[in-house]
């Protein structure tokens, strides 16, 4: 197999035009098979637009063919994912793993140690991905919250209902990000996700996807407990050595609570989990508060921003344009889009009563009429008025409180020209906003800092200059984004253990990662640590 950079094809070529180029490449020779490593648009000449492809390639004569001058061709160099552990016996009740948490960590946790023998049983605090559907679907109609069951929690975590996005910057020498692309195509995600440069699966997708996880893990002998909270640790103090060591945990489910005895607990709780965090203060984790970012849902009509991406005759089979903004303010704060949606809608992610928070989410076909994203200024431990690592918590639900306050309970939204001029908006523009969940107009000065409104209206300025329109007075705003990251870090050692032995906090909602990719590949390091705790 060798490897080839580069490759420049028109936007709308065919599978024969593709191998045409290939064989142009390796001097006349055709490859016996191939397979596409990695694909980008290219529209820097737009409207003439092309695909870039990095393809593999197997031919009967390589080594000559590398060997010609000017090749472009090079050996791939690909790490393949191997889980290092396995149980060669089955494990007493006490010594298997436990996950609390079914998100991207948790359930990519449970799928390594359970190919590998170790039984995990994973506890959940909300649905299966099918009831939990229903839950979310219904509060999207009618406002009805389950506090336990919702947009941020449940099986597949938040990121269920988002555009289920998985490209990540985290370096990946163990091939743990390839794995965790491979392993979703397995159990039914679109094959493009493994080369796509900003692969995406979408929530309808996902839940497939998640769901199939959860049988395979099942099967394997794994056990996966739904509507179960995790309300204490169980701890030994241990007087000869620094840290205490767990021993169990106390959980909850249908309002009684028991005893459940482990000595290994993958924390892979969810950024939303405030109750968990404050749990596990009181208890003596240790724990710190980070940064964090807050702002608004910034919507406009996806052709508009697919001609600025693509230019104004864009081929129609194309997916919806994305974009990444930046600009760093006078006021020395930098402002960003995150999480954007192409062709998505605004969603109302709360998930406690008497606060209002929102994310974006698009489907598979990414098709909604109107693209969103999140614009955010990041917030540091410095502007949180309260002190101590859960500080972060008390910002974010200040600032849901307001935004639940002047919508009465609905998602707040203003067109930017109205936020401009500080008054309510009285009805839309050119166009309406395309949003899970009920909304009102308000005035969104009222649930956010003056610094972040201040970067708002100097970021959506400087942004006009980048994105013709972007800054146009029907422009939809709604808020309160807050739960980009996790507010506090729970600090964890060398060996991925807390200060309480046993105890491996993971993934996003304990501060090691940021999306769905990163948070699986985290919950796999995580599996490494136990399975190699439980070997020794």
């Amino acid at each position: 197999m060798i490897r080839i950079s580069q490759l420049k094809l028109k936007i709308n070529h065919t599978k024969e035009e593709l191998m045409d180029a290939i064989r142009k490449k390796a001097h006349g020779n055709t490859p016996s098979s191939y397979r596409i490593v990695k694909r980008s648009i290219d529209a820097r000449k737009k409207p003439d637009l092309y695909y870039i492809y990095t393809i593999d390639a197997a031919f009967s004569n390589e080594k000559k063919i590398i060997q010609r001058k000017n090749s472009g061709w090079t050996n791939p160099k690909d790490v393949i994912y191997h889980f290092p552990y396995k149980s060669s016996r089955p494990l007493r009740d006490e010594k298997r793993p436990v996950i609390v948490g079914a998100g991207p960590a948790g359930l990519f946790a449970g799928l390594v140690l359970a190919r590998a023998g170790f039984a995990p049983v994973i506890f959940e605090r909300g649905d299966a991905v099918e009831l939990r559907t229903e839950k979310v679907e219904t509060f999207f109609n009618n406002g009805i919250l389950d506090e336990e069951s919702n947009v941020q929690f449940g099986e597949g975590g938040a990121g269920t209902f988002s555009d289920g996005k998985l490209n990540t910057l985290v370096k990946d020498k163990f091939g743990r990000n390839r794995f965790v692309l491979q392993e979703f195509v397995a159990h039914g995600a679109p094959e493009e996700i493994l080369y796509d440069a900003k692969p995406h699966i979408g929530t309808d997708v996902l839940k497939n996807v998640v769901a199939s996880i959860r049988e395979e893990i099942l099967s394997l002998g794994g056990e996966i407990f739904f509507g179960t909270k995790v309300t204490g640790l169980l701890k030994k103090d241990n007087l000869t050595e620094d840290a205490d060591r767990l021993i169990g945990i106390r959980i909850k489910k249908d309002g009684k609570e028991k005893e459940w005895p482990c000595e290994n607990v993958i924390l892979a709780i969810g950024h939303s989990a405030r109750d968990t965090f404050s749990m596990l203060y009181a208890q003596n984790i240790s724990m710190s508060p980070k940064s964090f970012a807050i702002g608004v849902r910034v919507e406009h009509p996806a052709h508009m921003i697919n001609e600025s991406q693509y230019g104004k005759r864009y081929p129609e089979f194309l997916s919806a344009a994305s974009y990444k903004l930046t600009h760093q303010c006078r006021n020395g704060r930098g402002i960003y889009s995150f999480c954007m949606c192409p062709g998505g809608y605004v969603v109302n992610s709360s998930s406690e009563k008497g606060r209002l928070c929102i994310n974006g989410m698009s489907y598979y076909d990414r098709g909604s009429e109107n693209s969103n994203s999140a614009i955010i200024i990041t917030v540091t431990p410095e502007d949180f008025s309260g002190q101590g690592p859960l500080a972060g918590i008390q910002f974010q639900r200040h600032y849901e409180e307001l935004a639940y306050a002047i919508g009465n309970g609905k998602i707040p939204l203003q067109l930017y020209g109205d936020f401009k001029e500080n008054r309510i908006s009285q009805g839309f523009g050119d166009f309406t906003s395309c949003m899970k969940g009920q909304s009102q107009f308000a005035n969104l000065r009222e649930c956010l800092p003056e610094y972040v409104v201040e970067s708002l209206l100097e970021g959506m300025e400087a942004f006009g200059h980048k994105i013709h329109g972007y800054n146009r007075e029907d422009t939809i705003l709604s808020g309160v984004e807050t739960r980009t990251s996790s507010p506090l870090r729970i600090e964890r050692n060398l060996s991925g253990q807390s200060n309480l032995e046993g105890l491996f906090p993971c993934g996003e909602g304990a501060g090691y990662a940021g999306g769905i990719t990163s948070a699986a590949m985290d919950g796999i390091k995580m599996a490494e640590a136990v399975a190699e705790k439980i070997s020794v």
